[in-house]
């Protein structure tokens, strides 16, 4: 496992539990340098004042608030970590809810608990009762000068903590004023569009899902870093669908869904075979296909 990114207690009632914060997640893209065009050396970036138009070093830096253009209120470091709570190391539950209850906009980035030394015994008694009683905790903590609102559950034996955004941060869907909310529509596309839903549902399998546009840029590099010379293809636009056209699109969607269903379904008992009788399908299915009977005839 990799190295913990932060420390403290998990306080529940009167309980503390010792704990330690891991990253549940690890965001995974194609970082760039800037480079100067001419010598392909990469460029350093530095903090000049416009006014005289000189670098300024890191010891003259302060930093400032603008509250009003061009006013601000100098605040010291000192005077930061005096205004952080006094529960910086404390992660403390103060209520406990249902998960269906959040909406999911609220929820930021995901990290896992773990028990510090000898806390084990009381860090599963409070995932039992989590898992027992499907509550989830609502807790706050600071962390890197920064208070979160979290969300705790429990996941497989272990509490997951989710940091939150605060509601003053959200902005719900019912201020969304451009949503067409009274607009009728006709019962027979809507029915349709159920359909189109229904063919499509299937068993979130995340594995499934790949970033398909780093993968492409990854393909990029390798191959220019090779030499290759590669040719730019301009990329599609997808045409919008106008209200006339809306049913002839969503008849052809429901077709094609159903058509990708069977193949799955035809690929899973395929792969479940042994290796010879696989080979035998395949071939059965390359006989009866439209190209090999054309030239058969």
């Amino acid at each position: 496992m990799a190295r913990s990114i932060w420390s403290g207690s998990l306080s529940f009632g009167l309980v503390n539990i010792p704990v330690k914060l891991y990253t549940a997640v690890r965001e995974e893209r194609v970082a760039f340098h800037l480079l100067h065009d001419q010598d392909k050396v990469r460029l350093k970036q530095k903090m000049v004042c416009p006014e005289d138009g000189k670098e300024v070093h890191r010891e003259h830096m302060v930093k400032g608030y603008e509250i009003s253009p061009d006013r601000y209120v100098i605040v010291r470091d000192e005077e930061l970590e005096a205004a952080l709570p006094k529960s910086s190391r404390i992660i403390e539950l103060q209520d406990f809810v249902g998960l269906e209850e959040i909406d999911p906009v609220y929820f930021d980035r995901a990290y896992y608990l773990v028990p510090g030394l000898h806390a084990e015994k009381a860090y599963r008694l409070l995932v039992e009762a989590m898992e027992k009683t499907g509550k989830v905790g609502i807790a706050k903590f600071t962390m890197r000068s920064k208070e979160y609102l979290a969300a705790l559950r429990a996941v497989e034996g272990v509490i997951c903590l989710e940091t939150m955004h605060f509601a003053e941060e959200v902005t719900t869907a019912g201020k969304i004023e451009e949503a067409p909310r009274d607009l009728k529509v006709n019962e027979r596309e809507v029915g349709m569009a159920e359909k189109l839903i229904e063919s499509l549902s299937t068993e979130f399998k995340p594995e499934r899902y790949h970033d398909e546009y780093k993968e492409k840029v990854m393909e990029l590099i390798e191959k220019k870093a090779k030499g290759q010379e590669i040719v730019l293809r301009p990329a599609k636009d997808a045409k919008e669908t106008r209200t006339a056209d809306l049913m002839a699109a969503l008849e052809e969607s429901l077709a094609n869904a159903r058509k990708r269903g069977t193949k799955e379904k035809g690929d899973a008992v395929v792969a479940t075979m042994p290796k010879g009788r696989r080979r035998n399908a395949a071939e059965r299915e390359a006989e009866s296909s439209p190209v090999r009977r054309r030239k058969s005839a």
